[in-house]
């Protein structure tokens, strides 16, 4: 079910949505959460509320989408409730903003906010330079941004160590857990060498990269290179190599070790919603994604 409306206020919107609740049922039964999802503008919120939609099956939750329109418009506030099978397993509520309310979404924001649960901001595009700052993140326990889409995505990811704090996490560091999963492995087994040095290679503007290096820089002390190239994940130890190589654009990876076969594993890029609703998994501090941006600066970029 979806409902318009148009050019409305919030107590008119909460006073709707409680009437859904009593023609339709209690709509907030399970809500483990309230994600608020930060867009630019309107055109962006269908892809994020269909990410967003897709992680509410594992995490029931409530999404509150902040659409900001144009700040010269005439202020205005036009929103829509999605619930049933046009919400997934959350119960969506988008808020188009126009006009001074483009800055004031925490103000707006807050009257749709589930009591008694956590709070946590997306930003898909745009995200503030301080989310932890932002008048939306201030709202929120946990923070997530997205490197990827910066206008440009290595800069971007070496900033969030500037702004950096508890509760604060990027996608483009869920989309390399199976890279790390698979690096964690193909280490623990013979022979137990320190690692002398690592490349990691692939686009240059791909942030995921970039962490992944940062990460192994922190975990393994040793000289890590970034290059333009190829996307493959090289360790060197005194007497084995070890690589990953996998198509930009593949489904399929390839590792190889010295002196033996080559393996071919499933490692595909993982999609926007599968990276959201491994983050919407934890709500406390990452502190291993904040060793990895501080091992950003360990990385030596060729």
């Amino acid at each position: 079910m979806i409902v318009d409306m148009p050019e409305t206020k919030t107590s008119e919107v909460t006073k709707r949505i409680v009437q859904l609740r009593e023609s339709n049922g209690v709509i907030t039964v399970g809500r483990v959460l309230t994600l608020v999802v930060c867009t630019l503008d309107s055109s962006e919120a269908e892809d994020a509320i269909d990410a967003a939609n897709e992680a509410s099956r594992e995490h029931p939750c409530r999404v509150v989408v902040l659409a900001r329109g144009d700040r010269e418009a005439d202020t205005r506030l036009d929103a829509q409730i999605r619930v049933g099978g046009d919400a997934g397993a959350a119960e969506v509520i988008v808020l188009r903003l126009q006009g001074q309310l483009v800055n004031h979404e925490s103000s707006v924001v807050t009257p749709f906010l589930l009591p008694d649960t956590p709070v946590v901001a997306w930003w898909p595009r745009g995200a503030p330079e301080f989310p932890s700052k932002d008048s939306v993140g201030r709202l929120a326990g946990r923070r997530i941004t997205d490197a990827t889409f910066a206008p440009d995505p290595q800069a971007a990811i070496k900033k969030r160590l500037q702004s950096y704090a508890s509760g604060d996490t990027d996608l483009a560091w869920s989309r390399i857990t199976y890279w790390r999963a698979l690096l964690a492995a193909a280490m623990d087994e013979p022979p137990f060498e320190t690692v002398d040095s690592v490349t990691v290679s692939g686009l240059r503007d791909e942030p995921a990269l970039d962490i992944l290096a940062g990460w192994l820089a922190a975990r393994l002390g040793c000289p890590v290179r970034r290059r333009t190239g190829p996307l493959q994940v090289e360790l060197h130890r005194p007497t084995v190599s070890i690589a990953i190589e996998r198509p930009q654009t593949g489904r399929t990876a390839t590792l190889t070790r010295t002196g033996e076969p080559v393996q071919r594993i499933a490692l595909a890029r993982r999609e926007t919603r599968d990276c959201l609703a491994e983050d919407l998994r934890r709500l406390d501090a990452d502190e291993t994604y904040a060793e990895a941006l501080a091992g950003i600066e360990k990385v030596t970029y060729e």
